[in-house]
C-alpha cells in the first residue's frame, strides 16, 4: 500500500486485477480516498488497492536512464538522465540499491534516502526538474 501523500498525477503504480496478476498503470487522478485511471474498473481504485512499482535497472533505461561508460572514465553504475544541456539526474546502482546523486566539486556525491519504489524516482525528477518522467515506449 502506499501512503496517499506519496502518489501525484503522473505516478505509476500497480494493482492485483481480478485474476490476482499484478497490472501497473499512470495516476490520472486522485480525490476523496481514490485513484483514478480510466483503463481501470469503475475507472478508481481506492488507495488500499494501489501498490507501488518496484524500481529496476529495465525501469531506468525504459525512463531513459544511460548506463555509465567506462571507455569515457564514467562510473558503470551509475545511470544518467539529461534534463537539459547543462544539468543531469544521477543514480547508483550497486547491491540493488539505487541512490540518487549530485554534482558536487569533488564528483558526484550520495544524498537522501535510496529510491526502491517508480513513484519515488518520479517524485524526485519532478521536484529537481519541474518535467514528468514518462517511459519510454
Amino acid at each position: 500500500m502506499i501512503e496517499a501523500s506519496d502518489i501525484r498525477i503522473g505516478n505509476y503504480v500497480a494493482w492485483f486485477d481480478y485474476n490476482m496478476e499484478e497490472a501497473a498503470f499512470v495516476v490520472e487522478g486522485i480525490l476523496d480516498g481514490y485513484v483514478y485511471n480510466s483503463g481501470l474498473p469503475r475507472s478508481k481504485l481506492p488507495f488500499d488497492k494501489i501498490n507501488p512499482v518496484i524500481l529496476d535497472v529495465y525501469l531506468l533505461s525504459r525512463f531513459g536512464f544511460i548506463k555509465g561508460d567506462p571507455d569515457h572514465g564514467e562510473d558503470v553504475n551509475v545511470y544518467s538522465l539529461r534534463y537539459n544541456r547543462l544539468h543531469s539526474v544521477h543514480v547508483r546502482h550497486e547491491n540493488g540499491v539505487f541512490q540518487p546523486l549530485t554534482d558536487a566539486a569533488e564528483g558526484l556525491v550520495a544524498y537522501g534516502r535510496p529510491i526502491v519504489h517508480v513513484h519515488q524516482l518520479q517524485n524526485l525528477f519532478h521536484a529537481v526538474t519541474r518535467d514528468e518522467l514518462s517511459l519510454f515506449e
